[in-house]
Order: C-alpha cells, then structure tokens, then sequence
C-alpha cells in the first residue's frame, strides 16, 4: 500500500490534482494562523460578554477565515487545471486573472465582517503594488520564477504613501468615520478616542474604561 502511495505522489500525471488538494490544506492550516490571534486580541481588548461567548467568536471567525481561504485555493486552482487544459496545456496570463476574478466572486464575494477585511487587506496590497520599487539585484521580470524576489518600494516614494494613507484614514476617521472598516475603527477609537478620558489613576494608567 506505501509503494502504491509513493507511486501516485511521485508520478507527473497526479500531480496537478495533488496540488490542488495541497491548496485546500495550506490555506485551511494558512487560515488559522492568521485569524485566531487576531481574533483572541480583538476579544480581549474589545470583547463584549463573558469569556464563553467570546470564545464562541474567536472560533467562528477563525473557523470561517481558515475555510474561506481553502475554499478560495481549491477553486482558483481547480479553474486554473481547466483553463490550462482547454488551451492544449499552456497557461495563458489572463488565466490568473479569471481563476482570481471567479474564486473572489464565488467565496468572498458576499459581504460579512470577515471577508470585508479579507478584501481590504488585498486591496491594499494591490494598490502599494503600484509603489516605485527600490533598485535591487533581483530579477524584475513578471514572473513567479525562483530567480524573482520581492523588491521593496523604493523609500522616497513609500514616504508619501505612508503619509497620504495616514492623512486620508486620519481624516475619514474624523469626518467620515462610518466609511471605515468596523475593526480598524474600533482600534482607532480605542487609540485616538478613548485615550482622552479618564476618571482615576486605575483608568489612566490601568484599564482603558
């Protein structure tokens, strides 16, 4: 039976198959990494209720992150193997985007708390994909080859991002605070707002309320 498994991972014509089923799990394994310690952060410091029903919300958004980004690899995979095959084996640039276009569409296409942050965060990435990159030694080519590194924005460049972003959020917290993601804005509230009252010693240096 090990021989007959080794011969199915090892052999080429599984392989595509097998990568997708590898997708799934990474971006389940990838899923929970990433949202439960967030998720108990965001409880411990903005929690409502007791702590059995704060667990409850830390294991519904970490179970609802970690199987939405399963979802989202197997798909986007899978629609990358049609594609490839439908066009006699090779892969086209436009592929990524459709299989990217469909796979958002289908999981994180509906709105809810998670997948709002999910898209944001991608969003932004996108846009500071747009940054001047810095010189560097690496390949600059369009390609996810081995020779390619990730190249950081170049500084001069970066400086005014940063301070674009931090001066348009600044703002739309001030003037148009309910265009903001609910949780950065509880954060900035809890940064900007919340650190103008106090009533004691134990609420200035202590706790928050």
């Amino acid at each position: 039976m090990s021989f007959l498994i080794a011969s199915v991972l090892a052999d080429p014509s599984y392989h595509d198959y097998l990568a997708i089923l590898k997708g799934a799990r990474n971006g389940l394994v990838y899923g929970v990494k990433v949202r439960f310690p967030h998720a108990l952060i965001m409880a411990i410091l903005f929690g409502r209720g007791d702590w059995p029903t704060r667990l409850k919300a830390i294991f519904r958004a970490t179970k609802t992150h970690a199987i939405n980004l399963a979802k989202f690899v197997t798909l986007y995979k899978t629609l990358m193997l049609v594609q490839k095959k439908a066009n006699g084996g090779k892969e086209r640039s436009i592929d990524t985007f459709a299989a990217g276009l469909i796979g958002g569409y289908v999981v994180f296409g509906e709105r809810s708390a998670i997948n709002e942050q999910i898209v944001l965060y991608v969003c932004s990435r996108v846009v500071a994909s747009f940054i001047p990159r810095a010189n560097s030694p690496y390949g600059m080519a369009s390609t996810a080859s081995a020779a390619v590194k990730p190249v950081p924005p170049d500084s001069r460049y970066f400086s005014v991002f940063a301070a674009v972003s931090w001066g348009l959020v600044m703002w739309l917290y001030q003037h148009r605070g309910e265009t903001i993601q609910p949780g950065m804005f509880n954060s900035m509230t809890y940064l900007y707002r919340d650190s103008d009252h106090w009533n004691s010693l134990k609420t200035l240096l202590w706790h928050n309320k």
